[in-house]
């Protein structure tokens, strides 16, 4: 992607585990005006690097629907399960970083470091050293730096959050990058794809937010540049629940498009006035978002 150089280039990637939600609409929103307010290139990937959760026809889909609601994608569509090796050679260059960890999810939750802010165990280091006798690797994990150490606090600027710090140490903890169920992990698979397609700018949800830290560190010793961030609000249910597939996220009714595209952009506290067509929609949508985000 040599003739991207310099260009804003921004990307929508959803995991094929259902059709588009109200929840997942606002985040293609978002990405999608963030990119046409720099004018830049919009590209689409599938995140289905865990085919336990890919529904079949969930792809063709999402496409469609997207079509249907005026967002155009350039290029090819990046499909992660057709990258295996890809990841494994990135992984590779991660040797001295890794290690194999035979911990159940029950044994760390047992001897767990406490709660990260997005719910899940801080992994306690109990294979740092090397499996305990008797033990098999389950998975592998990337070590991060002990506290006070460089690199093992990461802080970057939010364009819609601010600046934010995050200690991987006592925050996160060795992560994993190769499942027990032999599946690459998201963070290992997301680095290597940005960098890959040449990502410019990330926007998508809050519910992502906890894993910048884990994302910019590979980045960092992978030799990889690092994208700038924004983390836009989530839709919740009544339950007060991230709007999901697992939640009972309803399909977007695509016989009204416009009715669908007001919502969001009213939830991502957009005013728009005397709008009346998808046309007028996106001309409003993409002006208003460029006077709050576009170049300065």
């Amino acid at each position: 992607m040599a003739d991207m150089m310099n260009k804003y280039i921004g990307r929508f990637a959803p995991s094929p585990s259902g059709p588009l939600h109200a929840g997942s609409l606002v985040a293609a929103m978002a990405s999608y005006l963030d990119t046409k307010a720099h004018q830049g290139l919009w590209l689409l990937r599938i995140e289905d690097i865990d085919e336990t959760r890919t529904v079949p026809d969930a792809t063709k889909a999402i496409m469609q629907a997207l079509e249907i609601f005026g967002m155009r994608h350039d290029g090819e569509v990046l499909v992660q399960s057709q990258r295996k090796d890809v990841y494994q050679a990135a992984f590779d260059k991660l040797a001295k970083h890794t290690y194999p960890c035979s911990c159940t999810r029950k044994e760390i939750a047992d001897s767990r470091l406490g709660i990260a802010p997005d719910g899940a165990a801080i992994y306690p280091g109990t294979c740092r050293n090397g499996l305990a006798a008797g033990k098999v690797s389950r998975a592998l994990r990337l070590r991060v730096p002990d506290v006070a150490q460089e690199d093992e606090c990461i802080t970057f600027n939010d364009r819609w959050l601010g600046p934010l710090t995050q200690h991987l140490a006592t925050e996160v903890g060795d992560f994993v990058l190769k499942r027990a169920d032999g599946y690459w992990a998201y963070q290992l698979a997301v680095v290597v794809d940005d960098a890959e397609q040449g990502v410019t700018h990330i926007v998508r949800g809050t519910d992502l937010l906890e894993s910048t830290a884990r994302q910019t560190y590979l980045q960092q010793l992978l030799g990889l540049p690092t994208p700038s961030y924004m983390h836009v609000p989530v839709v919740l249910n009544a339950a007060g629940e991230k709007l999901s597939k697992q939640t009972g996220a309803q399909a977007l009714d695509l016989a009204y498009p416009l009715d669908a595209l007001l919502c969001a952009a009213r939830f991502l506290e957009l005013q728009l006035k005397h709008v009346d067509s998808l046309e007028t929609f996106w001309q409003s949508a993409i002006s208003e978002w460029a006077q709050r985000f576009g170049p300065q």
